[in-house]
């Protein structure tokens, strides 16, 4: 199990109902950022030359829908939703809006949307929505998982 800080208390199930929110920090993408990423794991061209991508759709650099999801994963693990289990996934749907750009300052709205629980099990399926925004507040990508949540361990306070 994950330790707790002051600032992040581990979430428990029980802990847990629709319309709770919570919020993340803050990560600007720079674009060396952008290129490293997209040299590694997705080389197209509108992700790894300036010129190049000033011809395409993007009309210039934008970063990688699978690195904007990473940095999201990041912003996640490190926000104030702090499962004691850790997070677990079973899937979810993800839409990118809008191209993230260098320079451009990333942070999460999160909610929580749905909470499933079983009695005959120790674990239920919370649902989140997720919103990424820059810092123009404009949404860049919405990621809407399915997270395993674990109930409180009898022994536990």
């Amino acid at each position: 199990m994950r330790q707790a800080n002051a600032k992040r208390p581990l979430l428990w199930l029980d802990d847990l109902a629709p319309g709770q929110a919570f919020e993340s920090s803050c990560r600007t993408i720079t674009r060396d950022e952008i290129v490293t990423f997209a040299a590694a794991f997705d080389p197209q061209p509108f992700h790894v030359d300036e010129e190049a991508a000033k011809a395409s759709l993007f009309k210039g650099l934008a970063a990688s829908g699978i690195h904007t999801f990473a940095v999201s994963i990041r912003l996640l693990l490190e926000s104030t939703f702090a499962l004691a289990s850790g997070l677990i996934s079973t899937g979810g749907e993800i839409q990118w809006k809008k191209p993230v750009r260098p320079g451009d300052v990333l942070r999460l709205k999160i909610e929580i949307s749905d909470v499933a629980t079983d009695p005959e099990s120790d674990r239920g399926t919370v649902t989140l929505d997720i919103q990424t925004l820059n810092q123009n507040d404009e949404v860049v990508q919405t990621f809407a998982p399915r997270v395993v949540a674990f109930k409180r361990p009898r022994n536990s306070h």
